[in-house]
């Protein structure tokens, strides 16, 4: 491929990606409250803002000052994308230690709306001294417990299925067996249960021919799904060039079609032609297991070309369309880019009976928000809630997505959504990843969970400290500075084994490289446990499960003898702890993460 064809793409992708399309509103957003019984605790490098949640509220914005009257700036850690999280507390360590600091926290209602900020809490950071701060985690293991939330095993994200045909090379890899592998690992290993991916009706699917439809390559793409054991979320998208209004008008390097159809009534046929065939192929009991989501993204300029009003009507079009077939199976929307339209759908369902059986959205850089408040406010309470992208960065080709940062990125996020959200996809499987141009080099910053040569980054590792963790969930009790906000843990129990996941993160990505100074020392508590158990930690830190450092020094595509040592180089460490009076210590940089193990010592 011409070095100039990616970065034609690159370009346009940078220009448009931030810009927004229509956000007028016919109906007005709650004024909410600001928090109540918000505190500020300055600790070593850190300031923990904490409030008490607002009904109502999908997530909250932290402002931050400094001096005695300068103004309140929302605090950036620099994600790229939304600065609102979901729920308290917030640790802010973009702040100067030593400096104090006015805090205050405001209710969001919607992605792109806050009430008026709380009343101003001041805190100072510290500076670190010659002592490493502690925190104390302590783990109820004979509480009864509840069950563990896994909102990582319901779906990931995926390049467009149509690479699982393609014949292509990347570095001397077939792309399409790859891509097929790497979604199998997903299956086989993590427990993942659905794909989703743009472009099923992109030009190389060729379903429409002439008069007629032709979904055999849609057939071959989803064959090969099912038969890893995976089932699709079926992204209607985007525009045939038959039916496109403009197909002038395109994203991604493979120049997918963004335009509003030019016969609504020819997309409605399409889409019910699509569905009714998957029904006559896989059988009703099996696609009413499946979701229909309608497009992608549609409220940025960059993927959609209409207004607002125009990607209505093709949500109601294709919801009519999905549901012709049977009433049972669930469409829904919309599908968009930084949490925004949720209340645009919905209001617009309510008003004119369309259904929306799930809602779709997407966020990097933070932990999902919390658009429950959204459907209740709507009346939707009951439909199910999926986050079908979600991760560290919006940006193709940043280097954070080859991160050990990024990997405990990940486990911060699902912690967040467990128990509120009915799946979190983690974008994407796989660096065979096309949407600005074919990967450069082996490590590039690519979005995959794995790489190019089928090698698991610190995110893939994530995800299987993640699928260690057992049925039952422990509850967890923290103290010291940071306990709680910098370092959180998730514990679980299964039969003869308990299992605590530990990590030190913040948001702030200018530290992704790691700050010493949020180096805590943690001791695990444990009272009850059996004091004969013997305890293992398995290490994912900056040297342990870390392909970045691993492939320092190598070309840009590692011969098939250095990637074998770069897989033996880039895995996790796992290592004995001593139990000692139902306890465990251990060091946590940050970003790093531990699972800690006990099982009943064998012989």
């Amino acid at each position: 491929m011409p070095d100039d064809a990616p970065l034609d793409a690159r370009t346009d992708w940078d220009q448009r990606i931030a810009l927004r399309s229509d956000e007028q509103r016919e109906f007005a957003f709650p004024e909410l409250d600001p928090p109540k019984e918000v505190t500020a605790v300055g600790g070593v490098g850190q300031v923990t803002i904490d409030w008490s949640p607002v009904d109502g509220a999908v997530g909250y914005l932290i402002f931050r000052g400094t001096g005695e009257r300068g103004p309140l700036e929302p605090v950036d850690h620099h994600s790229g994308d939304v600065l609102s999280v979901p729920s308290p507390p917030y640790v802010d360590t973009t702040c100067t230690p030593g400096t104090p600091c006015r805090y205050a926290v405001a209710s969001v209602p919607e992605v792109t709306t806050h009430g008026r900020p709380s009343p101003t809490v001041g805190a100072v950071p510290l500076v670190a001294g010659g002592s490493v701060p502690g925190v104390v985690v302590t783990v109820d293991a004979v509480a009864e417990g509840t069950e563990l939330q896994r909102p990582w095993e319901p779906m990931v994200g995926s390049e467009r299925l149509s690479q699982l045909l393609c014949k292509d090379l990347t570095g001397g890899h077939e792309i399409g067996r790859e891509l097929e592998d790497a979604l199998r690992r997903m299956h086989d290993e993590i427990g993942v249960r659905t794909v989703r991916a743009h472009a099923i009706f992109h030009d190389d699917t060729h379903v429409i021919d002439g008069d007629t439809y032709d979904f055999s390559t849609v057939d071959k793409i989803y064959d090969k799904l099912l038969a890893i054991g995976l089932r699709p979320v079926v992204e209607l998208g985007f525009m045939p060039r038959e039916l496109a209004s403009d197909p002038a008008k395109t994203v991604f390097e493979y120049g997918a079609i963004i335009s509003p159809p030019a016969s609504y009534q020819r997309w409605h046929d399409l889409v019910r032609a699509l569905v009714q065939h998957l029904v006559d192929r896989y059988g009703l009991d099996e696609v009413l297991t499946w979701d229909f989501e309608v497009w992608n993204e549609a409220n940025l300029e960059v993927f959609w070309s209409g207004t607002k009003t125009e990607w209505l009507q093709l949500y109601d079009v294709s919801a009519a369309a999905v549901k012709s077939v049977d009433p049972r199976l669930a469409v829904g929307g919309p599908s968009s880019a930084a949490a925004g339209w949720v209340d645009d759908l919905l209001a617009h369902a309510k008003a004119h009976g369309t259904p929306v059986d799930f809602v779709t959205t997407h966020t990097y850089g933070s932990p999902p928000l919390d658009v429950r408040a959204s459907l209740e406010r709507h009346g939707y309470g009951d439909a199910r809630i999926l986050w079908t992208e979600w991760g560290v960065t919006p940006r193709h080709f940043n280097p954070i997505n080859d991160s050990v940062f990024s990997g405990v990125f990940l486990l911060r996020g699902m912690r967040s959504a467990a128990g509120r959200i009915d799946a979190l996809s983690y974008w994407v499987a796989s660096d065979h990843f096309e949407e600005l141009g074919r990967p450069p080099r082996f490590l590039h910053g690519g979005f995959g969970l794995q790489t190019v040569g089928g090698l698991a980054k610190p995110r893939y590792h994530a995800m299987t400290l993640l699928s260690r963790l057992g049925p039952v969930e422990l509850p967890v009790r923290y103290d010291g500075d940071g306990g709680g906000s910098l370092v959180e843990a998730w514990a679980s129990r299964d039969r003869d084994r308990i299992a605590v996941l530990l990590w030190n993160l913040t948001l702030d990505q200018t530290k992704s490289s790691g700050a010493p100074e949020l180096t805590r020392t943690v001791q695990v508590r444990l009272p009850g446990v059996d004091p004969s158990w013997e305890a293992t930690a398995t290490t994912l830190a900056i040297g342990a499960g870390d392909i970045a450092t691993a492939a320092a020094g190598l070309g840009d595509w590692p011969t098939d003898a250095e990637l074998a040592d770069l897989a033996e180089r880039s895995r996790m460490v796992s290592t004995p702890l001593e139990l000692h009076a139902g306890a465990v210590e251990l060091s946590l940089p940050m970003p790093s993460a531990v699972l800690v193990e006990l099982t009943p010592r064998r012989g």
